[in-house]
Parts: C-alpha cells; structure tokens; sequence
C-alpha cells in the first residue's frame, strides 16, 4: 500500500489552498507585526521614560487605515473562498455514480453494477459523484488530500464530487462526531487509471466465486459486517446498544409492541421483521430510535443467509 500526499490529488487542491495560504499569510503578518509593535510600545512608553502620562489625540486617518484595510483583505478572503466552494456545487453530467452508505459505524460504496466494497475505487482524470445516505446519524465525509468535505444527513440527498488527478491511496474518513466508535469510520480512495478501473468495474467473477463456495451462514456473517452490524450487536453475550447475538436464535425474548409487553420467540419472521422494521418490536432494557430501516438494501436472500448465521452463535 503506498500513499500520495501530492498538493495536486484533485481539481480542488488549487483553489482551496489558495484560500487558506491567503488567509495564513494575512494571519502571519498581523500576528508577527502587532506583536511587534506592542513590544515597541513597551519600551518606548515605559514609565522610566514617561513617568508622566500625556493626553494623545486621536487620528482620523489612522481610524480610516485600520477600518478600509481589513475590510479589503477581508473581501479578498470572502472572494477566494467562494471562488473554491462554489464549483463544489454543481457535478457535471457526465460524473461517474457511486452512492456512499453510512452508518454507525463504518461507510460502504455501492456501484450501479452491483459492486459494494468498503474502500472507494475511482478512476483518474473523470468526474466522480458521490450520492451521499446516512442510515442512522449525522456523519461527515471527508477526503483531506482531495480538499473535499461534505456532511451526510439522515433524510437529504446530498452530494459530492471531485476528478482525482493522480493515481494513489488516500486517506477517507467521517468528521461528525456520531458515537462511541466513531474513529471506526476510517477508509480509503484507491485512484485507478482508467483502463484498470474499467477492468475492475467490469469483473464481477471474483464475487461469483466467492459467493459460490461460502457457505450460507458465511455469506450472512460477511453481510453483517459489511453494513456495520457488529457495531452495535455483540456475539460474545455482551451488552452494546441493541441485543447480543449469542444464542438469540429460538429463546424467547420479552419486546414491547405498541408499548404492549410480549413475549416472543426469535424465529425467521421475527428477525426478518427486525431488519425490515427495528421499531416495531423493541426488545426489553433497549431504546427505540437506534437502528434504522435495512428495507431495500437487503434482500430476502441475504436475510436468509443472516438467519443462517444466527444460527449458529450457540
């Protein structure tokens, strides 16, 4: 694995670090210069010197000085700024789709073929977009050497977009503080020219394979982890935010239905409703609100393999 820290990684870096060494100059000088001046004053003002306080007028001009000139360096921020922001905006129409899925507490990248993987795979010199769903909480996207950052918001399409201009591994990671494991939500961009990004978005046989020789419960423990289950479920019996998997599978469990208390047995159609409908049964000792729908990003086939899964943490 080799990673680039090139100042040149996305059509972005220029712009953006423009800005910001602009503004880390301005800082620079004033900070060196007051700081100066106000070392000046305290020797040539001292009381050894002037035992005496005088009256000092004040100056018009100087109140002018100090009032036009911070108002145009502030302008020229406000300008470069915005000059870097605003084509982050607007993607253009030929951008490669990816939709990012996050959640507490990992990301996932799902391609419109189908692919989902958990390290973000991008050809160099095209204009990728990223669709950008959050299952559960606020979280925050955010790819340093690409100058991009963007927060992902439960219930808003948002998006962003960048054209990698060198080929790499770059450091991804969430900004928002969104639990306990947040630091978890650490990824990365593989950059890719376009030819071998064509021949890997292309390949699907690897996971044909992969999925032909994994047993059921195998496949449903490797759905698990890519959507981030282990997060919150222990397998150990160990208390998280929801229930433990241990041995959950056929014991009776006490819920709440519609603020009724039951019993029920933890079979198929209860773990398929939990899936699809975490608030309709919450289990006794755990709050609602936590876990989110997984209705449309999993399918009866890989609850199936869950269950299978299930059933084998005795």
């Amino acid at each position: 694995m080799y990673i680039l820290a090139s100042t040149q990684a996305s059509n972005f870096v220029a712009d953006v670090d423009r800005a910001f060494l602009f503004i880390l100059a301005v800082s620079f000088f004033f900070l060196i210069a007051l700081t100066a001046v106000m070392i000046y004053f305290i020797f040539k003002y001292n009381k050894k010197r002037h035992p005496k306080a005088t009256q000092i007028k004040g100056s018009n001009l100087l109140e002018l000085i100090w009032t036009i000139i911070p108002t145009i360096l502030v302008l020229i921020m406000f300008y470069y700024g915005w000059a870097g922001w605003k084509p982050m905006k607007t993607a253009p129409d030929d951008s490669f789709e990816i939709t990012v899925i996050a959640r507490m507490w990992n990301f996932t990248f799902e391609y419109e073929n189908g692919r989902r993987t958990d390290t973000l795979f991008v050809p160099k010199n095209q204009p990728v977009k990223l669709n950008l769903r959050s299952m559960d909480v606020i979280h925050s996207l955010y790819i340093p050497s690409f100058r991009v950052k963007e927060d992902v918001v439960p219930g808003s399409d948002k998006f962003m977009w960048f054209t990698a201009q060198n080929e790499g591994i770059y450091e991804l990671f969430c900004t928002e503080y969104c639990g306990l494991q947040h630091s978890y939500m650490y990824n990365w961009v593989k950059v890719m020219p376009q030819d071998d990004f064509n021949n890997w978005y292309a390949d699907t046989t690897q996971q044909v394979a992969s999925a032909a020789i994994e047993s059921p419960a195998a496949t449903g423990k490797r759905i698990m982890n890519n959507i981030g289950c282990f997060a919150c479920h222990s397998v150990d019996g160990s208390k998280i935010i929801g229930p433990s998997f241990k041995g959950i599978y056929g014991h009776e469990v006490t819920v709440k239905t519609k603020g009724e208390e039951r019993t029920l047995v933890v079979d198929d159609e209860y773990i398929k409703r939990s899936i699809y409908d975490p608030e309709a049964d919450i289990v006794d000792g755990f709050n609602k609100g936590l876990m989110q729908s997984y209705q449309g990003q999993l399918s009866d086939d890989d609850i199936a393999n869950i269950i299978e899964y299930l059933k084998t943490l005795k």
